[in-house]
């Protein structure tokens, strides 16, 4: 198994944990990982990143469809793969409603046909084979819809370039099977590796839509996983629960909150419920006491090095190809290199 990093997003202030980053590269992992959400843009912090490193990859994990064209997403990534001498790999999504339509003022529809296009329209551009034209349900090149001038035409890159690996963070079952369709990996999204198997029915069939043979060997499950030694297992879970209450309580409407509705499939329905109950009440400490160990469990690996080195095989087992470690201890880098090295 490979090991990425993963850095997230920023809060108020834009600071990158650089000791982790290079401690990570010097210990042998392979990628690292930044995100957005309605703040910090994940490329730029990459960008810089590029400059400091001399191996890792460059992960978006992930980038907005919404927040960039099909072709801009390409040009960025396209020209920071050139400029990092070939590390890039381009993770999107579709994010949710409450961001697409308040954040970057555009219509959350037509999701699955949407990612679809957004991959297709990167290919084009990337293969260079061709100008390139799409007359798709989501994306039109050339625009010629309400308000075009009828000038539009198609265009080759100027950039010569590669196809980059394509990453797809999805949750929905059409969209599971489109990203083992279309992509070159998955960024799932609350991975429990005991949950694996309600998700396997649909890889496999995206492997056949794929029409080439595709299968598990030729695709990247990059999933993240939190990491915290320490002696006290529940305490470790306890630091994991503020983000998991936040996402399940507060992060989407009441009626739309995708990630609540995976922790609901989970089987947590009942918990996840009432998280987002207090926590759209204001009541976030209630709601993050209510987010039960037994998820954080699944979620991630806690507790005294022993039991973290024994969990770790249930993640092979899954199918994941790159583990995206995040911690605040530099001894969890540490340890899941040394785990990692010495797994088979």
């Amino acid at each position: 198994m490979k090991l990425g990093i993963g850095i997230g997003y920023s809060g108020g202030q834009v600071r990158l944990p650089m000791e982790h980053i290079l401690e990570a590269e010097r210990l042998g992992y392979d990628s690292v990982w930044s995100a957005e959400a309605y703040g910090s843009d994940a490329v730029t912090p990459l960008a810089y990143l590029a400059a400091k490193t001399t191996r890792l990859k460059l992960g978006t994990g992930i980038m907005q469809l919404a927040g960039r064209t099909p072709a801009m997403c390409a040009m960025t990534m396209s020209t920071l793969d050139a400029l990092s001498e070939g590390r890039v790999l381009v993770g999107l999504g579709l994010s949710g409603p409450q961001v697409i339509e308040g954040w970057h003022g555009t219509p959350y529809d037509k999701p699955v046909a949407r990612l679809r296009e957004y991959v297709e329209i990167l290919r084009k551009i990337w293969a260079r084979e061709e100008p390139v034209s799409l007359d798709g349900k989501a994306y039109q090149l050339p625009y010629q819809g309400p308000g075009a001038t009828g000038l539009g035409k198609p265009l080759k890159s100027i950039l010569h370039t590669r196809q980059l690996p394509v990453y797809l963070a999805t949750m929905q079952p059409r969209s599971v099977r489109l990203t083992a369709e279309v992509a070159d990996g998955w960024l799932p999204i609350w991975f429990s590796p005991q949950r694996v198997g309600m998700y396997s029915e649909g890889i496999e069939d995206g492997f056949r839509r794929a029409g080439s043979g595709k299968s598990w060997k030729d695709w990247d499950i990059a999933a993240g996983c939190t990491v915290i030694i320490g002696d006290d297992v529940k305490a470790c879970l306890a630091k994991i629960k503020p983000t998991l209450a936040l996402y399940v309580g507060g992060m989407g409407a009441r009626n739309k909150n995708f990630h609540n509705e995976m922790v609901t499939k989970y089987g947590y329905g009942d918990a996840a419920a009432r998280i987002q109950e207090l926590y759209l009440a204001g009541h976030k400490a209630e709601a993050t006491a209510t987010v039960p160990d037994e998820l954080c469990d699944e979620l991630s690996l806690c507790g005294p090095e022993a039991r973290i080195r024994q969990r770790f095989t249930a993640w092979e087992d899954a199918g994941v190809t790159t583990m995206l470690v995040s911690s605040q201890q530099p001894e969890a880098y540490h340890l899941m290199a040394d785990i990692a090295k010495t797994s088979t």
